[in-house]
């Protein structure tokens, strides 16, 4: 098989035409799917005029609901999805407009939009939303929509009426479980409720799932010893390797907890499934915890994704039997030291704090299930510190090593990536939760600028 590293320059300019040629069509899809929403945006606004003609709610309702029934039966698409994305154009079109004439521009994804108007919907003050949306538009540019969204939860909260407390003890209202049916006799188990819990469960699911693969592990190590020494052995063993995949054990191992309240399937005597406590990363600006009056208090953060409310922190605040003191800088959000009144790995700490997820561009992985790595190998001479260390998934670890991508360390967590075909890609370490973002605060990413046509406004006809 020939590496990719061993191709000839005739076949890397190939796929950097490649490159070029996906961009450009990404580009168009995203400016058509924003066409079709000012589209069904004009034709949710022209049912509502006509509406207005008659009489009541249930009229605007009905002409609302006729309208959808005619795009579905033209689409061949159920009228209430229709109806659906009716509404969510109107948000964006309408609630949102810089951020629909971007993504018809060319210059964000639907999935950045989709991100950018789930984190600042709440915002009901006109100008405060528009604030918000010029701010995140900055960060759109250089961040997958993966890690755009805890950036724009936390611009949102700048300039939200209502505190995050008052909107999550809504929002524990409408917590759920639900089931949907999928072929092949499966079915989805969903469920809603609050973050630091849902995550908690997660966690614990895949601490018990890898405690699966170290006992198998130390079963063909007991094997191995049997067969070196038959006498030793008081019995026989004949243990098979587990296939399934993690996410396999997950699943396998919730069904076990739900339905018999132990991990019945899977527990051994001595029980130490059972025995795993999850582990929940919370990040709490200080002044956010002692309740500081007259200056702006930052939300706590669950693990760098997610705002969580405050009385759910302190509680977990007050239970933790250890903290990890992260100190950055007030304007830069730089981490500048981490210390623990408990030590232990304070290095690992740290660049954990500072990363938050893979620093590979636009990958998310959590830093806690990433391989830390020398960017200068350490047999080649790179020193373990932290001007030489970054967080790598395990994937993009492997690519690091045995591809023509390159790394390099530009200094303060900066690191520049290098693709095959010369593309220069800078990642920066995620802003913690207790900076105040600036205007000045998103430099521009690296490599080549934009195509002219992508700054076209978009631009579309009204018929009123």
């Amino acid at each position: 098989m020939t590496a990719l590293m061993d191709v000839s320059a005739e076949q890397v300019t190939t796929l950097d035409e490649l490159v070029d040629l996906v961009q450009s069509i990404e580009r168009t899809i995203g400016s058509l799917q924003a066409a079709r929403d000012g589209a069904l945006a004009l034709a949710a606004r022209w049912a509502l005029s006509v509406a207005e003609q008659g009489d009541g709610v249930e009229a605007s309702d009905l002409t609302v609901r006729a309208v959808a029934a005619e795009l579905g039966a033209a689409l061949r698409v159920s009228d209430r999805t229709v109806q659906r994305r009716m509404a969510d154009a109107e948000t964006k079109v309408n609630g949102f407009p810089a951020v629909w004439q971007a993504q018809g521009a060319g210059r964000i994804t639907a999935g950045h939009a989709r991100v950018i108007i789930d984190a600042g919907e709440h915002l009901d003050d006109p100008d405060a939303r528009e604030a918000y949306t010029a701010r995140v538009l900055e960060f759109a540019g250089d961040e997958s929509p993966n890690r755009l969204r805890p950036i724009a939860a936390r611009l949102a909260e700048q300039y939200t009426a209502r505190s995050l407390q008052q909107r999550h003890e809504d929002a524990r209202e409408k917590r759920a479980v639900w089931v949907k049916d999928a072929p092949d006799g499966m079915a989805e188990l969903g469920l809603l409720g609050p973050a630091a819990l849902v995550h908690g469960v997660f966690d614990r699911l895949t601490s018990m799932a890898k405690t699966l693969d170290a006992d198998a592990d130390a079963d063909a190590d007991a094997d191995a010893a049997a067969d070196a020494d038959p006498a030793a052995a008081s019995h026989e063993r004949d243990i098979p390797a587990d296939p399934r995949t993690l996410s396999q054990k997950r699943a396998d191992l919730a069904l076990d907890l739900l339905l018999t309240g132990t991990p019945a399937g899977h527990d051994t005597p001595d029980a130490p499934l059972a025995a795993i406590v999850p582990h929940v990363s919370i990040t709490i600006p200080v002044t956010t915890l002692i309740g500081a009056e007259g200056v702006h208090n930052p939300p706590a953060e669950l693990a760098g994704r997610t705002p969580v409310d405050i009385e759910t922190a302190r509680q977990l605040a007050g239970a933790a039997s250890g903290w990890d003191r992260l100190l950055t800088h007030p304007i830069s959000g730089a981490v500048l030291t981490v210390d623990r009144y408990r030590p232990s790995s304070q290095m690992r700490r740290r660049l954990q704090a500072r990363d938050q997820r893979c620093r590979f561009v636009c990958c998310g992985m959590p830093a806690r299930d990433s391989d830390l790595d020398h960017t200068i190998d350490a047999a080649l001479g790179g020193k373990t510190d932290e001007a030489n260390l970054a967080g790598l998934c395990r994937r993009h670890h492997m690519m690091k090593h045995h591809s023509p991508w390159h790394v390099t360390q530009l200094g303060g967590g900066l690191l520049e990536w290098i693709s095959p075909t010369g593309r220069a890609y800078i990642d920066r370490p995620p802003p913690q939760n207790t900076v105040t973002f600036t205007d000045a605060d998103p430099p521009r990413r690296a490599g080549r600028p934009d195509d002219p046509w992508a700054t076209a406004p978009l631009e579309l006809p009204t018929p009123f």
